[in-house]
């Protein structure tokens, strides 16, 4: 038979790494808020921005899915600039990490704004080069849902990374129409992501797939990952 003592002992123990694992991780949590970087649930003020717009009456993620990121980034002029985006919460442990280490390399990136500030318009947010993530919306040209819809997609950098499309009659759709210029991939361009760079690598080692590297068309902008 267990000494009660030794049982008291034990649980106390027990008690005392829970509390210890506990004040660890929220010291972790203080410091990724005092860095600039957190994530949170959606603000009633957030929410309320997203109704109507990334978030259209007939969304059907769940609220309580996504997450509210703050994100320090700096721009091609080394600007440093705190953005925030939307994702679902299966990926935002994901673009914290990749954000931190983007960061810390100075990788540029221009802006990053809710879309809703563009009324999620995908296109004015793409032309004004925002990265961004959740938006309720079908793919262009189709009757399916993106997988920003489902808040499993960011977009980085979009206009010198546009989407490169062929339609029908042979010509090409280029999305933004302004990133035009910024198709032809063999030129340099700022803020211009290439196979093998710091944010391909890392977005891939978090398990994300690059549209860059598809077939029938060609998404430099974007990155994305299966549930």
């Amino acid at each position: 038979m267990l000494d009660s003592k030794k049982i008291v002992t034990f649980a106390t123990m027990k008690k005392t790494h829970f509390l210890l694992l506990f004040l660890c991780l929220q010291s972790l949590m203080c410091l990724a808020q005092g860095d600039g970087f957190s994530i949170d649930t959606l603000s009633q003020a957030v929410f309320a921005h997203m109704q109507g717009r990334s978030f259209p009456k007939d969304c059907t993620i769940a609220r309580a899915d996504l997450r509210h990121l703050t994100i320090m980034h700096y721009d091609a002029q080394g600007r440093e600039h705190r953005g925030e985006l939307v994702c679902h919460k299966r990926i935002a442990d994901d673009l914290i990490d990749i954000f931190q280490q983007l960061y810390q390399a100075r990788y540029p990136i221009e802006r990053m704004q809710l879309i809703d500030d563009y009324d999620a318009d995908d296109e004015q947010s793409m032309t004004a080069n925002n990265t961004s993530c959740f938006c309720f919306r079908t793919i262009a040209g189709s009757q399916r849902l993106s997988k920003h819809s489902m808040g499993m997609a960011i977009d980085i950098n979009p206009l010198y990374n546009p989407c490169v499309s062929k339609r029908r009659n042979g010509s090409r759709l280029i999305q933004p129409a302004a990133g035009k210029q910024y198709a032809d991939r063999s030129k340099d361009h700022p803020y211009k992501i290439t196979k093998g760079d710091l944010c391909y690598r890392l977005f891939l080692a978090h398990g994300f797939s690059w549209g860059g590297d598809w077939r029938s068309k060609k998404d430099y902008q974007h990155f994305e990952k299966d549930f």
